[in-house]
């Protein structure tokens, strides 16, 4: 940059001629600061010269660019201007596309290494390099920078993320299996049918109640198990929605004890169908120690036997809602805690216990004559129900989040159905489609075929 001061020097050298006609010379030093505030004139080449208030000459510079040439030659180049004289908005003027930079290059260089680090992201110092030398690094998951140039990312609190962008922590997402998912409307879809085709027997036995086929087989536990299956079908309800106190109690509670309700009544009749057919034996009485008096207090025994258990589990450390952080990073599982581990697997042993009871005897009984043949259904549906929770276990243990919640309603549903159709499905399709065997004379028949077999 440059200042023209020769202006300057002629306002001297004009105001010097002009104080020394008007004064004597040993007077004339006090006005020329006067004089000179006073001055304004415009020399050849147009340039208007004046001083301010203060005695100062109005700045006014040239901004030169340093440039080299074709030939190699290096010359100034004016690029822009400074006026005072101007107005504020008008004093600095410079045209950026005269500019050559160092090197040659068009665009402003930069006066650090690196560029700034922006938010979600945080600087990683270049080794053996500058400290302005650094890299940008993203912030890991569930971490967060939300200035630009971080030293360091920080992590979010417990309930929440970060977004995609790493620079604002988000709360988690709380996933559990709902009744507006497409897994939910299934399970909703399979429970609601269980049930309705399970109060559909109930009305085919109703209307039939007085037929051989159903009195044969016990048509007071026979209803009582329909009313369970119902029971069973409708209780996997519960484990569907967002977990609460009263849900996660009740949906253990409401399952065990439906279910072994409903295996007492299996059980209530396989004993039957054992008693019976040793009832036809000569001087046999043994139907009067296992009449339907016996048969309610049976199954009233073995259900109050899981109530008691559910009680004490309810009382000692019940299920309760649990926000579980550690299946999945970034979402929150919100599921039911069984609360007493102990409770949970006593509940499951005891239905277990059951089952595997019940199919033990009914095993014994495959081979009995053809009208209490009962007991070959109630195997296989036995042999359904124990392979569906045997697998159960180590399905229920390995699924994570809301799948746990599923596997679980699954294994409700399969083995209702099981109990369902293999002890049901025959006697419905005599019923139904072959009227002509339902009755009393084709039943005795069998029988005694079977019994000289």
């Amino acid at each position: 940059m440059q200042l023209d001061v020769s202006g300057g020097l002629l306002a001297m050298t004009l105001q010097h001629q002009q104080t020394l006609s008007g004064f004597g010379t040993c007077s004339i030093a006090p006005h020329v600061l006067q004089y000179l505030k006073e001055v304004k004139f415009r020399v050849k080449t147009g340039e208007e010269i004046w001083f301010d208030a203060n005695g100062d000459a109005v700045a006014c510079y040239d901004l030169v660019n340093w440039q080299q040439e074709k030939d190699g030659t290096l010359q100034f180049h004016a690029v822009g201007l400074y006026d005072s004289s101007m107005p504020p908005e008008q004093r600095f003027t410079i045209n950026q596309g005269e500019l050559v930079w160092a090197g040659g290059q068009a665009e402003v260089p930069v006066s650090v290494c690196s560029e700034s680090c922006p938010p979600g992201t945080r600087k990683a110092v270049q080794k053996g390099k500058p400290v302005c030398c650094y890299d940008c690094v993203p912030c890991a998951e569930g971490e967060i920078s939300n200035i630009t140039d971080s030293n360091g990312c920080y992590r979010c609190d417990l309930e929440y993320w970060s977004n995609e962008k790493r620079d604002r922590c988000v709360l988690k997402p709380v996933e559990f299996l709902s009744y507006e998912e497409i897994m939910g409307i299934v399970l909703v879809f399979f429970s609601l049918l269980g049930s309705c085709v399970t109060a559909l027997v109930a009305v085919v036995f109703s209307i039939h109640k007085d037929t051989p086929i159903v009195r044969a087989n016990n048509s007071e536990l026979s209803f009582l198990l329909l009313f369970s299956l119902t029971l069973c079908f409708l209780c996997s309800l519960t484990f569907i929605g967002r977990p609460s106190e009263w849900s996660c109690m009740l949906r253990h509670t409401a399952f065990g004890i439906t279910f072994v309700l409903c295996i007492s009544c299996v059980l209530g009749k396989t004993i039957v169908v054992l008693m019976a057919f040793r009832a036809t034996l000569p001087s046999s009485n043994v139907m009067k120690w296992f009449g339907p008096p016996q048969q309610r207090l049976s199954v009233l025994a073995f259900t109050l036997i899981q109530v008691l258990i559910c009680v004490l589990w309810l009382t000692v450390s019940p299920p309760f809602p649990y926000k579980n952080m550690k299946t999945y990073k970034e979402k929150i599982i919100l599921e039911c805690d069984v609360g007493s581990a102990i409770g949970f697997w006593a509940v499951l042993g005891y239905i277990g216990l059951l089952a595997l009871l019940c199919f033990v005897l009914a095993f014994l009984a495959r081979k009995l004559p053809d009208n209490f043949n009962e007991a070959k259904f109630i195997t296989f549906s036995m042999l359904i129900f124990c392979a569906v929770w045997i697998t159960f276990i180590p399905a229920y243990v390995s699924s994570p989040g809301k799948f746990t919640v599923a596997v679980e309603i699954f294994a409700i549903l399969a083995s209702s159905f099981g109990l369902l159709f293999c002890i049901f499905a025959p006697k419905c399709f005599i019923i139904l489609l072959r009227p002509e065997q339902n009755t009393k004379k084709h039943m005795m028949r069998k029988t005694s075929n079977d019994i000289r077999y």
